[in-house]
């Protein structure tokens, strides 16, 4: 069974947002755009699809005017071991480049390492992982 796949609107920022998560988590990067997709409700350059794929899957777009873009409350990405804490801990600097360390990857007291971040495009991020045995 597939996973939900997170899909953003954003503000015209689709591309340097994609390829940003692309740089920070590597993967396959794919953009299309209005122009490639035939539609004329946004401009010609702007991204109609992009898509993630890899160790992290994201996908977005370029959001038409007037439609909502990204705003979230109460919603968090998490990565709680999804990878070796040498990679989470790549991941968590590299999310913060440009974005806000809410919580620091350290570790807590309850053992285990954990840490948040709001990136750069406003994305907030739980990133962690048990200690090794």
């Amino acid at each position: 069974m597939a996973a939900p796949l997170v899909y953003i609107s954003f503000p015209g920022t689709a591309r340097e947002a994609l390829s940003f998560y692309a740089d920070v988590f590597g993967g396959e990067l794919s953009l299309h755009s209005y122009e490639d997709f035939g539609r004329t409700d946004g401009p010609p350059n702007a991204i109609a699809h992009g898509v993630l794929g890899g160790d992290v899957a994201l996908a977005g777009a370029d959001a038409p005017a007037g439609e909502q873009t990204v705003r979230f409350e109460g919603l968090t990405l998490s990565l709680l071991g999804t990878a070796e804490p040498a990679i989470l801990h790549e991941w968590f600097d590299k999310l913060c480049i440009g974005g806000s360390a809410i919580d620091p990857l350290v570790p807590k007291p309850w053992g285990a390492s954990d840490g948040q971040v709001t990136d750069r495009h406003g994305l907030r991020w739980l990133i962690g992982y048990e200690p090794q045995a």
